[in-house]
């Protein structure tokens, strides 16, 4: 019995969840925002939440976002000039910039455009863009 415990034990001491999802700004991955997030006990529901920026071969860099519950992670990313990012998870705002992989001490305000959002479906930590939507296009013989 005793030696059952044992083998069992890392078992029971390893995380549940431990995934990660990320956007390609360069559409090919030297340019990246990776959330991964990673529940340290199984016995907790709260997982860590960081944020790798790469931008290849200047930039590589991990920063701790949050501790939110598993299930309910899920941040919004928005896109500005000049490699700025903000994340957006509820009231909580992140603004960081890619081009020397920093994170801003006070946001800005400005969010720039909706990228995508980040979040946990189907037990599958997940990026998906977001829905663009084409400009209109008048009808012809409608006034311009």
């Amino acid at each position: 019995m005793r030696k059952f415990v044992i083998v069992l034990l890392p078992l029971l001491l390893s995380a549940c969840v431990d995934d990660s999802a990320s956007y390609y700004a360069d559409g090919v991955g030297n340019h990246a925002l990776t959330l991964r997030r990673a529940q340290q006990n199984f016995w907790s529901d709260a997982t860590t939440v960081d944020l790798i920026m790469s931008r290849l071969p200047d930039c590589q860099r991990r920063i701790r976002l949050a501790t939110m519950p598993a299930g309910e992670v899920e941040i919004e990313l928005f896109g500005g000039r000049d490699n700025n990012w903000t994340l957006r998870a509820g009231n909580q705002v992140w603004q960081v910039e890619s081009q020397t992989c920093s994170q801003y001490a006070d946001n800005k305000g400005e969010f720039g455009e909706p990228v995508g959002i980040f979040r946990a479906e189907g037990g599958k930590f997940t990026f998906q863009p977001a829905l663009v939507t084409p400009p209109a296009v008048p009808a012809q013989g409608a006034p311009q």
